[in-house]
Order: C-alpha cells, then structure tokens, then sequence
C-alpha cells in the first residue's frame, strides 16, 4: 500500500516535466470546426442492456441524453514513444501522416496541449479475482481520479462504473473527483464479473458533456483482470460500441505475479483495438531479483526476505509506475482531426481502417486502429 501524497508529487513532476518541453498549444492548432462544437445526440440502441443502478446526482451543466456519434469527423489521439519507451513530446503536425483505407488525409486539427478536455470513465472490477490486492488496486484508482480530474476544472470530467455479477453506473458524470473517491473507499470485491456490461453502460447510460467525443474526448481505464463472467453482452459488441464513440480504452491489470487469466487477451484486445494499452504492474515484480531458489533462507526460498517489508514496497512501485505511466499517456497525447475525403453514405457502413506514421525513426506509434462511418442507429 502506498500513499497518496508522495504520488501526487512524483505524478505532477511528471506532468511538470512534460509541459516544460511543449508550453501550451502549437501555431498550427485550428479553431475548432464548427460541427465538432455540437453535443453529440443519440437515441437509445433498439437492444436492451443491463438496467443499471441508482447513480449519484450529476450537475446541471451535464445533460443526460444517451450518447451518439455522426462520424463525419474523425479524431485521432496518437501516443509516440522512444525505444525505451519514453513519451516523444516535441513533433509537429507535418510529421504525421494519417491514412483511411490507404488513402492519406489532410489534417485539420493538431494539437499537442497538455490540458486538454477530457471524460474519463473508471471502471472497477469488484469481482472475488481482485480480493488478493484489493487494498493497493483501491488505492491506485483513487490516485488516478485525483490525477486526471483536478476538481478546479470544468474541463475535465470523470463516472465511476462497478461491476461484480452486475455493472452499476455507481457515480455519474461529475467535475468533483471526491464523489468518485468517496464511493471508492467504499465498495469492496466480491462475486463474478460483468465487464463487458460495463463498457455498455459507459456508452449508452450516463450524463453526457456537451461536445463530446471532440472537445472532450473520451477515454476509459479498466482496473480488472479482462475477465467476464456474467455479461449480457459480448466482447465484439462492446468493442465496435467503443469504436463508434471515438473512446479510448486503457487497461490496469489486477493478475498477481505467477497468475495467469482468460481474460487478459479480452483487456488487451479492447486497449489495443481502441488506441489505448494495458498496464501490467504485478507481472514484473521481480524483473532484477535473483530466482525464488537462489537465495534459500531459513524462512523459506522467497525472492524477498520476509519480515522486511520489500515485497510490499516493490508491489507499490509497480502499481505506483503503473499509474504514472496511464495518466502521463493521457495527458501527453497528440490529438489528429480530419474529414474523411470519401462521403460515408457511398462507402457503406463497413469499419474504416486507420493508419498513423511519423516521420521518425526508432519511435512506436499508438492510435486507434480505425471507426465506423455512421453511428449504430443509422445502420
């Protein structure tokens, strides 16, 4: 268990440290078009889903209206890391090329802002499979909703959705982070797991800001193991529902080290798929410790002596990087916007692939793999 004050420190030297190569937006950032300030507007999909719970209050400037997406504007977050995967922070807009069904597009927005809008949707796995790390994992996601919702600024904006046997949109829409961390030292683990239902609710069943998916833009941390037991819905389901909101999906895996889970392929499948990743933080425990058996002890072949409290310092570390290293991305992303030059209606209502490129060696590139031309109640 770690505490929250030396990581709000080491996070916002981070972000500190960051903002410190790139002050404020590029000249070649544009005004807005005018279709993106529009609120999305959706009506509810023809399929029920889960009824979801009593949700906390939402405040009045967050609308509830189900939400829609129109895609005749794409946006793009792109993440750009070095070999040893550090973020890239300095490029422009003329070193990315963009390319829909192979042909390449003219961008029309750029941005690599530090301080851009954002809603973020926490999605916690209460299932019996998180109860061994509990305590550390309800702490790491207390971490990231003080890190990513200053609570100052109406810009960013935050829902908490539980799952167990079933998903509860437990706290709505909301500015204010302690809402969200009030709720979080509250529930504990127990039962199956409904994740997949969960990523429903955050499409279909909450308060939506005024401008999404642009201005702000959507993401979605999942801290679980990717495993579902109890869902209505399917993966593939909830994976094009993600794509058609224009929503990022990072992962926080809760698999202990020396356990293994069905459902990490399912996790890493929604980041991936979406442009997001997923943080392993028990999974390198002991990356620069000696094997369990070679250094015997009368206490028993433990990588760590016992009694000395390092297991729990390097557990912390681990989930601590892990958090660190998914608000850092959040916060350091370049934001692509461009009009596809085909008009949707004639090229049918199939996925779009999407390719990102940079103009630099040596770099990984992380975006969305593509979107879908038309939202899910106009096919």
């Amino acid at each position: 268990m770690f505490l929250r004050i030396p990581f709000a420190l080491a996070l916002s030297a981070f972000i500190f440290a960051q903002a410190q190569q790139n002050p404020g937006p590029l000249k070649n950032e544009q005004p807005k078009p005018a279709a993106a300030q529009a609120p999305p507007t959706q009506t509810p999909a023809s399929t029920p889903g889960p009824a979801p719970a009593r949700a906390s209050a939402a405040p009045a400037d967050l609308q509830q209206k189900p939400i829609k997406v129109q895609v005749n504007e794409v946006i793009v977050p792109v993440t750009v890391t070095d070999e040893k995967n550090k973020f890239v922070s300095n490029l422009d807009a003329n070193d990315f090329r963009v390319f829909d069904e192979g042909r390449e597009q003219k961008l029309h927005f750029f941005s690599r802002e530090h301080s851009q809008p954002v809603v973020v949707g926490f999605l916690i796995d209460l299932s019996n499979a998180t109860r061994l790390h509990w305590k550390n994992y309800q702490d790491a996601a207390t971490e990231l909703v003080l890190n990513l919702l200053p609570g100052d600024n109406p810009k960013y904006s935050g829902y908490l959705i539980t799952y167990g046997n079933d998903a509860e949109v437990s706290v709505d829409t909301t500015h204010d982070p302690e809402m969200i961390v009030d709720k979080l030292r509250k529930v504990k683990p127990g039962g199956g797991s409904a994740l997949f239902d969960a990523i429903y609710l955050a499409c279909h069943k909450r308060h939506v800001v005024d401008g999404e998916p642009y201005d702000p833009r959507r993401v979605i941390i999942i801290i679980g193991d990717g495993h579902d037991t109890a869902s209505k819905k399917s993966l593939d389901e909830v994976l094009e529902l993600a794509q058609r909101n224009l929503i990022t999906i990072y992962g926080m895996s809760t698999v202990a080290f020396g356990f293994t889970s069905e459902g990490s392929k399912d996790l890493a499948r929604l980041a991936e798929e979406t442009g997001g990743r997923v943080e392993y933080p028990l999974q390198n425990l002991y990356a620069d410790v000696s094997g369990y058996l070679s250094r015997p002890s009368d206490e028993g072949n433990y990588a760590y002596q016992v009694g000395t409290g390092a297991y729990a310092a390097e557990l912390s570390n681990g989930i601590f990087r892990a958090v660190t290293n998914i608000a850092g991305e959040v916060t350091t992303q370049y934001i692509l916007r461009y009009t596809p030059d085909t008009d949707p209606k004639t090229e049918g209502k199939t996925f779009r692939n999407i390719r990102v490129a940079v103009n630099l060696q040596n770099v990984k590139v992380r975006a969305r793999k593509g979107y879908y031309p038309q939202s899910l109640d106009n096919r």
